[in-house]
């Protein structure tokens, strides 16, 4: 009898084979416990915890997941009436929260380095029936990628991640019965270095006790980290890693971010990826997105020997190939649309404020930080590429990639061409780009080749479920304590 696997028509040798090298390194290493994992609409992992014997046939036959998992907001509660009459007739299949199932990929499998004895694996829902579920974010920049490659093209991404490390002081009021909230209450915590020093040699040796833990943990998971820094804000720190495919890229983010909050915090410290804490004098937090196109013999094609005419450092074609300029003007027909998947909280938009080296507007720059995009590299530069400047470290890492990917895309098949690089990325006269998360929504719904792109299916989905907190957000009374709740608390 063929297993769940096979009938999803993803088993064949290779990953037979994937398999069984997976459960000897689980016997050899003596494992007790092993993980399957799966990033949901908010990029946090979720999952079941399996003891090791049952491994093998947990990656043939599937792990049982309720598909309620997939409909909720930041807050875990469900934004589709899955028990009403037709309220989830836009979902079929996720009726009356039904069971899915996860399948892992067996050459994700990882031994997590914090905890004793246990192993760790990627994985992805299937309906019960052997369909895949569309809607899981993976799936949805694996048929982005899909479209490049059927254009010969691949894509690479490098992460620049910010964030914050605090020190918990105590975690009474968290875990204290009588205070349990949904959702409740964080740790206290105080800072590990003050800030307003970038780059201070000291203030790292004052935070490098947490910094050790997130290279440690980077490294055994191996994640291709590059450097680890001193940001300017109070406890901001900045995490760099070389340039991967784009779906290694959103593996590895999913994967860092939620490791190390879990190393972290065994050793005292609370990680937060929100964008800015709920602190007075804090500094936002981006994540800055590195792209570039490449073919098969993976060749740069932003790269350009020499500048194009007519040659004015203003023009993209100075510095990008033709298919580069075409690209960067699509993310710039679209900037508006992708807002809502490159800045997916409420709490994200605070950050495009003028002067702060965060932008505000829908414009392009040549090595600048104030612009929503940065081209990078001059001519002959294998390293070419642009820089997206508008996520928050809280973007679900498939959703902001596959966002880039089909704004891109637009732009190389309509030959778009960009304006001219600006030189003053806060001016007035720049289109904007949405200041809410309601209006990042609209614009998304109002792009059609993104709609299109997408799916109508997939965006009515994370509209609906994005709406809820909205929601919530604006009924909340205290919106500084839905968001020390909802996101510092979480994310």
């Amino acid at each position: 009898m063929s297993s769940f696997a096979q009938r999803c028509g993803i088993h064949d040798a290779l990953r037979e084979d994937a398999l069984r090298q997976t459960v000897q390194l689980i016997d050899a290493a003596g494992l007790e416990l092993v993980r399957f994992v799966w990033c949901d609409l908010h990029g946090v992992t979720r999952g079941k915890t399996l003891v090791a014997s049952a491994a093998a046939r947990a990656m043939r036959e599937g792990v049982g997941m309720v598909s309620t998992l997939m409909l909720k907001d930041s807050s875990d509660r469900t934004a589709f009436k899955v028990f009403e009459p037709g309220g989830a007739a836009q979902l079929p299949g996720f009726e009356f929260a039904s069971n899915l199932l996860l399948l892992a990929d067996p050459s994700s499998f990882r031994r997590l380095p914090w905890t004793a004895g246990t192993g760790w694996l990627s994985a992805q829902p299937w309906f019960q029936d052997g369909r895949p579920v569309e809607l899981d974010t993976r799936r949805v920049l694996q048929r982005a990628l899909a479209r490049l490659g059927e254009s010969g093209l691949a894509m690479r991404c490098g992460l620049e991640i910010e964030f914050h490390i605090y020190r918990i002081d105590d975690t009474h009021a968290q875990l204290d019965p009588q205070q349990a909230a949904w959702p409740g209450v964080p740790p206290a915590v105080s800072m590990i270095h003050p800030g307003y020093n970038l780059l201070n040699e000291t203030w790292y040796d004052m935070a490098e006790e947490p910094l050790r833990i997130v290279q440690h943990t980077a490294q055994a998971l191996g994640l291709p980290l590059l450097s680890l820094e001193i940001e300017l804000g109070p406890s901001q720190v900045e995490a760099v890693f070389e340039a991967t495919d784009a779906l290694a890229a959103a593996d590895h983010m999913v994967l860092f971010r939620n490791a190390v909050k879990q190393a972290l915090r065994r050793a005292g410290y609370h990680a937060s990826f929100m964008c800015r804490p709920p602190f007075p004098n804090i500094m936002s937090s981006g994540w800055h997105l590195h792209q570039s196109l490449v073919d098969a013999e993976g060749r740069n094609l932003f790269r350009r020997e020499a500048p194009g005419p007519p040659s004015n450092p203003s023009n993209a074609q100075h510095t990008l190939s033709a298919l580069g300029e075409h690209y960067l003007a699509g993310l710039l027909e679209h900037g508006r649309a992708m807002t809502a998947f490159c800045t997916p909280t409420v709490n994200g938009f605070a950050r495009f404020r003028p002067n702060a080296l965060a932008p505000q507007s829908v414009l392009w720059g040549r090595d600048n930080r104030g612009a929503m995009l940065r081209v990078i590299g001059e001519c002959g530069d294998t390293a070419t590429r642009i820089e997206n400047r508008i996520g928050e470290p809280a973007a679900n890492p498939y959703l902001y990639i596959a966002s880039q990917v089909h704004a891109g895309l637009d732009g190389i098949s309509r030959q778009l061409a960009a304006a001219p690089a600006t030189d003053a990325p806060y001016t007035d006269a720049a289109l904007k780009l949405p200041s809410s998360l309601g209006e990042a929504l609209d614009a998304l719904h109002a792009d059609a080749a993104m709609v299109a792109a997408f799916g109508p299916a997939f965006i009515d989905y994370f509209a609906r479920i994005k709406r809820s907190e909205l929601a919530r957000f604006e009924q909340s009374d205290d919106k500084e304590e839905f968001q020390r709740r909802e996101y510092f608390s979480r994310i």
